[in-house]
This record gives C-alpha cells, sequence and structure tokens, in this order.
C-alpha cells in the first residue's frame, strides 16, 4: 500500500508542474504577443509609439509626418538699377529675394506676350497645325509702329513658328494670328488671358490686349508678372522657346527657306551670356513709351534658376540698354552674394 501510495503522490506531483510550467508558457507568449503588436503594428503601417500610451488605455497609435520646411531664402538687396520697379524670385518656389515697387501699377508693354505665348500653348494642343495671317491686321499694327517677327501678310505658317515668333523677336503679327485661331478675336482671347491671370492669383493685373501696346485699362505688376514667368517656365515648350537664342521656322511660300529668328536679348549681350557663377539663359524684352524699357528674364546663378522682372528704365536701347543692364547687375550681384556661403 505505501508503495501504491508513493506512486500516485509522485504522478499528482508530476501532472501539478507540467500544469505550471504549461500555464507559464501560455503567459509568456500572450505577454510576448502583446509586446511584438504594439512594437510591430500592421504590415501596411510602421510607426512609433509614445511611452505615455503603453500605460494608459485607452490605447491609440499616432503617425508622425514630418512637416515640409521651407528652404532658406538668401540674403540679398538690390544694387543700384535704372528700373523703377523691380522683382527677383527663385524659380523653384517663387520665393521673393528682393523686390521694389513690386504691387504698383505698371504697364507691362511686352511683357504681355509671357501671357500670350504660355495661354496659346496650352490651348492649341497640336503645334503643327498652320494658321494664316490676314492681310488686313497687318494695316493696324504697321499704323502702330508694332516690333514684328517678319512673317508677311497672309502667310500660311506652323503654330510653333509663331510662338518663337512671340517670344524672341516680340512678333505683335504671331500674337494676333495666334489669337484668331484660338479664340476667333484678339478681344476674345484678351478675355482668356484674364481668366488666366485670375486663376494664377494676379490680382494687380488685366489685359486688353495680346501684344501690350499701349492702354491705359492694360496693367499689372512686376510682383504679377514675376508669378505669370514661374507658371510658364514649368512648361517644356515655353521653356524650350524661351532660353532660345534664334530659331528658324519651317519653310513658305514667302519663305521658302524659312524665317530666321533671333533672340532680342541675346542680341544685346551675345550667347551664351555669362553672369558670375552662372548664366543668363534667356528673357522677354518690352518697350512702350509710357512702359518704359521692361524685361523679363532667367539666369541660372551657383546652380539654381532664378527669375527678375524689371520695368520702367528710361534710356536708350543703344549702346547699352538700361534693362538689359540692370539684369546683368543683378545677376552678377546675386552670384557674388551666393558665391560667399
Amino acid at each position: 500500500m505505501r508503495k501504491r501510495g508513493n506512486r500516485i503522490r509522485r504522478k499528482t506531483v508530476r501532472r501539478t508542474v507540467i500544469s505550471a510550467a504549461l500555464g507559464c508558457t501560455a503567459i509568456l507568449g500572450a505577454v510576448l504577443a502583446f509586446s511584438m503588436g504594439l512594437h510591430m503594428g500592421s504590415p501596411e503601417q510602421e510607426t512609433a509609439v509614445e511611452p505615455a500610451l503603453l500605460t494608459a488605455g485607452p490605447r491609440q497609435l499616432t503617425v508622425h509626418v514630418p512637416e515640409k520646411k521651407e528652404r532658406p531664402v538668401p540674403s540679398f538687396s538690390f544694387p543700384t538699377i535704372y528700373s523703377p520697379a523691380a522683382i527677383l524670385v527663385r524659380e523653384e518656389d517663387g520665393a521673393v529675394l528682393a523686390h521694389k515697387n513690386a504691387d504698383q501699377a505698371v504697364y507691362p508693354a511686352s511683357l504681355t506676350k509671357v501671357m500670350t505665348c504660355i495661354l496659346a500653348i496650352e490651348k492649341l494642343g497640336d503645334l503643327d497645325q498652320t494658321v494664316t495671317l490676314p492681310e488686313s491686321m497687318f494695316y493696324r499694327l504697321y499704323d502702330e509702329n508694332a516690333s514684328m517677327a517678319g512673317f508677311q501678310p497672309n502667310e500660311t505658317v506652323k503654330a510653333i513658328d509663331l510662338l518663337y515668333g512671340v517670344l524672341l523677336p516680340s512678333g505683335a503679327e504671331c500674337c494676333i494670328g495666334l489669337a484668331e485661331k484660338i479664340a476667333g478675336s484678339e478681344s476674345a482671347f484678351a478675355d482668356m488671358m484674364n481668366q488666366k491671370a485670375a486663376e494664377l492669383g494676379m490680382d494687380k493685373t488685366h489685359f486688353v490686349n495680346t501684344t501690350g501696346l499701349h492702354d491705359e485699362k492694360h496693367v499689372s505688376s512686376v510682383r504679377d508678372l514675376a508669378v505669370l514667368l514661374q507658371y510658364a517656365m514649368q512648361n517644356e515648350t515655353f521653356r524650350e522657346i524661351f532660353t532660345s537664342s534664334q530659331y528658324l521656322s519651317g519653310t513658305t511660300d514667302q519663305h521658302p527657306e524659312g524665317l530666321m529668328i533671333w533672340s532680342n536679348v541675346f542680341g544685346y549681350v551675345g550667347y551664351p551670356a555669362e553672369v558670375t557663377g552662372g548664366e543668363l539663359l534667356g528673357g522677354k524684352t518690352g518697350y512702350t513709351s509710357e512702359a518704359g524699357l521692361c524685361l523679363a528674364s532667367a539666369a541660372k546663378v551657383q546652380g539654381e534658376d532664378y527669375l527678375l522682372v524689371t520695368v520702367g528704365a528710361q534710356g536708350s536701347t543703344w549702346p547699352y540698354p538700361p534693362h538689359i543692364l540692370d539684369a546683368l547687375t543683378v545677376y552678377n550681384a546675386l552670384g557674388k552674394e551666393l558665391g560667399k556661403s
């Protein structure tokens, strides 16, 4: 009897030990699973858990999204320039480095054609389609002494050729030809220009025509024009045209060998045009007696692209046009300043 009782007691002890071990294992497994669940999260979302969330309920997972930090704006002040209204911005984000009279109402003259060109690019789609330039529109342009690219009355030209004619030599016939092709009339196209300006937040701007020929109601500001230029430069076709020094159009009956078109800006400064720490990339000139000499330009300085808009400079365009001198002065000063850092 004693031996049998001992065997029973030994079996009871073994059962107790095994049960206890199994119980400990289960508890340990549950704790481990709970801990791993907290630290690993779901496969789709990995996130850190704040320490406070481990000790209090109900538990909530907090996703920490790092804030996008704005890039610092280089310290820069305009050197002495001829233009009474000017603004310099970084192309990438539109950050303003320097400005004077940036929101003053000004006449934009042919800087208007930046809007004419980018809007035409967006509305046309197929830039190989042709446009015929009616003879009737040339009479008014001759009377107003408008700048021309060199296309002739009744000439049928590809749209892409007219776009180069708008920006490089500031051809008024190209502007009106494109406007009538797209909207039926210049005034209807001007309405589209104003709608686009409103979309871009150009609240100091009102367009009456496509060319910038003087009209008291045709106004803008250098800040608005910088917004427009920054927007336009994001378009690959616009940028290609704006930064070209010359262009040979396709052949037509009036130009069987094509029409060679030259940039007004590079006609003054040569190509390539170096500035301190970089180069002048391109530009659009403008002039009326009321607006003065105007320039919207782009340059790469110390590896970064910048845009400069100046309006209202007075003086002769030969041999040293003050609006071109202003651009070179500003970009050279900027290159020296950035080169210090």
